[in-house]
Parts: C-alpha cells; sequence; structure tokens
C-alpha cells in the first residue's frame, strides 16, 4: 500500500485483504531482542473519544495526519512495535508499517471520556480471539478502580477473564491499573505513591494465571518504592505531560533504571510533541530506552 489516499478503495472493495496481510506479516521471532528493552507506540485514545493532545484539544481529529505521524514513528530504528485499536492497526497494516514490529491489540475502550460510564470499561476494543487471529503478541487493557463507582466491578471481572485467557494462549496480558475518583465530575487517577502501588497489587493478582501478565505503569513520585510493589516485567508509559519536555524525559531515564522496568509505552507524547518534530522526539525516547 502506497498511500493513506489508498486505504478507504480496499476496504470499499477489498475488505479480505485485511485478514490476508494479517495472515502474511512478516513477525518477529521474540518479543524481546538481546537488550530485553521494549519501545512501543500507543495509539488507543481516538477511540474512547480522547482526542487532546500538547495542549489542543482537536489534535488527534485528522487520521490521515495521525497515521503519517504513526508510520514516521514506527520507522525509526529502536522502535519496536505498536499498541493500538483495530482501526488504527489495521490502517498501519495497508501501510506496510506494521512489518516485523509487535503489535499489541487494545481491548476496552468502553469507558468513554466525560461519560457518565466511564468506570465501566467494557471490551469494545479486540478480543483474545481477534488478537490470537491476528497473530499478535498480546493485549492491554485500562484498570481503572473507582472504590465508590458499581461500575468498577464490571471492569476488573472482565480484566480478569481476559487475564486468564490471554496467559492460556501464551499472549502478553499487558494491565494498565489506576486507583481513580470523580473530582466535579470527572474521572482523575490518583497519581500519589500510595495509590499506584495499591493498583498494581489488584492488578498482578487478576486472573487465573500471571505467566504472561505484564504492568503498564506511569512514572511517578517515589518510583522506586512503586516498583518494589511487583516482580513483573513492566512497560512505563508517557500520557500527555504537561511539564517541560527535559524535565519528563530526566524522571523516565530515572525510572528506565529501575528493576522489572523493560522500556516505555508512548503516544501522544511522541506524536505530538511541543516541536511537533516527531523523529526528534521518538529518537530521544529510543536512545532512553536503548
Amino acid at each position: 500500500m502506497a498511500s493513506v489516499g489508498e486505504i478507504n478503495e480496499v476496504r470499499a472493495r477489498e475488505p479480505q485483504r485485511i485478514a490476508q496481510l494479517l495472515a502474511g506479516r512478516s513477525r518477529r521471532p521474540e518479543v524481546f531482542g538481546v537488550d530485553g528493552r521494549l519501545m512501543i507506540l500507543a495509539c488507543d485514545h481516538p477511540a474512547r473519544g480522547a482526542l487532546a493532545a500538547a495542549g489542543r484539544p482537536t489534535a488527534m481529529n485528522d487520521r490521515r495526519d495521525l497515521l503519517a505521524r504513526l508510520a514516521t514513528a514506527l520507522a525509526r530504528p529502536g522502535v519496536d512495535g505498536l499498541l493500538a485499536t483495530a482501526d488504527i492497526a489495521e490502517d498501519l497494516l495497508l501501510l506496510g508499517a506494521l512489518e516485523d514490529k509487535l503489535v499489541f491489540s487494545s481491548m476496552n475502550r468502553g469507558g468513554l471520556q466525560g461519560a457518565t460510564f466511564e468506570l465501566d470499561d467494557r471490551r469494545t476494543g479486540y478480543d483474545v480471539q481477534g488478537t490470537v487471529e491476528a497473530r499478535f503478541d498480546g493485549a492491554k487493557m485500562l484498570t481503572r478502580i473507582d472504590l465508590d463507582d458499581p461500575g468498577t466491578v464490571a471492569t476488573l471481572e472482565q480484566c480478569g477473564q481476559a487475564v486468564t485467557e490471554l496467559n492460556r494462549a501464551r499472549l502478553v496480558a499487558l494491565v494498565e491499573p489506576f486507583m481513580s475518583r470523580r473530582v466535579d465530575g470527572r474521572v482523575a487517577n490518583d497519581l500519589s505513591p500510595d495509590a499506584v502501588i495499591k493498583s498494581v497489587h489488584i492488578a498482578q493478582g487478576l486472573g487465573a494465571t500471571s505467566a504472561y501478565t505484564w504492568l503498564k505503569l506511569p512514572v511517578v513520585e517515589e518510583m522506586e518504592r512503586v516498583m518494589d510493589a511487583t516482580t513483573l516485567p513492566t512497560l512505563l508509559l508517557g500520557g500527555d505531560p504537561d511539564g517541560a519536555p527535559d524535565e519528563t524525559y530526566a524522571r523516565w531515564q530515572a525510572a528506565l533504571a529501575l528493576p522489572s522496568v523493560r522500556g516505555l509505552v508512548l503516544g501522544r507524547t511522541m506524536l505530538y510533541p511541543g516541536d511537533d518534530d516527531v523523529t526528534k522526539a521518538v529518537d530521544t525516547a529510543v536512545s532512553m530506552v536503548r
């Protein structure tokens, strides 16, 4: 596939090509390379109605622009793969951007940003069967825990089931936990060290086995103490930081040196940097991981 402009034509006239390309896609023989580190790009926020980045509320509105940024980032040396919903992953597949890359599917996008049901984060994206059929390497689930919201228990139940099924399929179950609460009617994640530690313990207990379970965690204060809470392989998320880039990079660098931390999963930070230089932002992150 040569250009984004051809994607619509293929989807309209030859949708079967997506399954054919998935079946024939060149895959990495192992999840980790020699250095045991990973640099993954994430793009599943749009499916939850979260389109803001770098202070711009509509930054991710333009799909062509988003795909161009993702293709540029995925092509940089040292970038191992993608975490995305099916629409994004399949567009990039058609563009030829996923060859020899790891791919993690995004499972639960039902907790739409700002909705009254935001904490009832059901699986509206990939399921385990779809992840297996696509020949992907694992699946990620957001697991926000609000002790005052009954929707949390449905999310926990579905995440626990997914963790069990992914482990049985010998695929990575990447769990992204937060202790959350409503502040002025909006869901906010508690990023205090003790709250993150509590979320870690809840998340790593999900499922009938944890052999293939990993964590995806924010970089917070007292990160050493946070990482003392788990033995699971952990990838650090970038979020949409509002601080100076140098400060953000310094925090990531320090956290990457901790035991159990295996790399970064970055999305909007890399795709919509303050200076709009995607290549520079991605190369900086790769240099810290490797």
